[in-house]
């Protein structure tokens, strides 16, 4: 259990900059997503064909790969979006409503019972956010998509999670990003349409950022949280994710000055998020020494 939440704070690091990624690089926020999951698949492809670790799927078996990959493609687009509307920080605190959502939608979607103590937990969370803006307009569309992009993280956890207990790790990150990349494509002919960029394929400086941000930030980041949805529920991942504001904003106010933009009730907010992390990991510790075969504490 130790080393899944290592795994799972690791990525939560490697998460903390995609967000400055989504600030650095130019094109506009459906461009950088298809473009982030279509060579996040074939670069894991790549490396799989070579290693020989890609377990084969059949035609049946690849619409829920595609299911996960759509929603977690339409996820960057609201979330990119939401960065270059608004700001980097808006952005990452918009996503953790993810646990928020979690806890309402997992319990539907598995067929199982609502779990009070992660309602409450989510319910802190959004609490914080709530504190953070203090019903400030000025963000009004960037929050708007930054809760879009939430929603849709959510049913790609859920998702996911069921697809690791049944795949290897590897695999379904591949599948899911090439499905999502197909998946995506009438929908990016839509979006172009309306939204046209200057430029449809990156520069040199943007292809590098792209290729850093496909490398650590996707696939790394990825592998690990599959791996760790093995152990822990996807509410206890989504919930832990919360952290990734706080590295995301110290590295948006070192690069951007963002801290110029930022109140004391922004802080406070943060206060909440992260003690709504800390009070889920403490809850998930007792309940895996009362009983250690649980995967969590609603007693899955």
């Amino acid at each position: 259990m130790k080393k899944a939440f290592i795994k799972l704070h690791i990525s939560v690091i490697l998460a903390g900059f995609t967000g400055i990624f989504g600030k650095l690089i130019t094109l506009n926020e459906g461009l950088l997503a298809w473009y982030r999951i279509a060579l996040a698949g074939l670069f894991l492809l790549l490396i799989l064909t070579l290693t020989r670790k890609l377990k084969r799927i059949s035609i049946r078996e690849a619409g829920p790969f595609a299911l996960a990959g759509f929603f977690i493609g339409l996820h960057w687009i609201f979330f990119y979006g939401s960065i270059k509307y608004a700001n980097i920080s808006v952005g990452v605190v918009c996503f953790s409503l993810t646990g928020f959502f979690t806890a309402l939608l997992a319990p539907l979607i598995n067929r199982q019972k609502f779990s009070w103590s992660e309602l409450s937990l989510s319910l802190l969370t959004l609490a914080g956010i709530l504190l953070i803006f203090s019903f400030d307009t000025h963000y009004r569309l960037g929050i708007g998509l930054g809760v879009i992009s939430s929603l849709l993280a959510s049913l790609f956890t859920i998702s996911n999670e069921r697809l690791a207990q049944k795949y290897p790790s590897e695999s379904v990150l591949v599948y899911s990003m090439l499905g999502g990349a197909l998946a995506l494509v009438p929908v990016m002919v839509i979006y172009c349409s309306y939204f046209p960029s200057v430029t449809l394929v990156p520069g040199l400086e943007d292809f590098g950022y792209l290729m850093v941000l496909v490398v650590f930030c996707t696939v790394l980041l990825y592998l690990l949280q599959t791996q760790v949805l093995r152990e822990l529920s996807a509410f206890t991942v989504n919930l832990s994710l919360n952290l990734e504001p706080v590295y995301t904003i110290a590295l948006a106010i070192l690069l951007y000055d963002e801290n110029r933009e930022l109140s004391p009730a922004f802080y406070m907010g943060l206060g909440l998020i992260m003690l709504s992390v800390l009070l889920q990991m403490i809850l998930v510790i007792r309940a895996r020494k009362q009983k250690p075969g649980v995967l969590e504490m609603t007693g899955r």
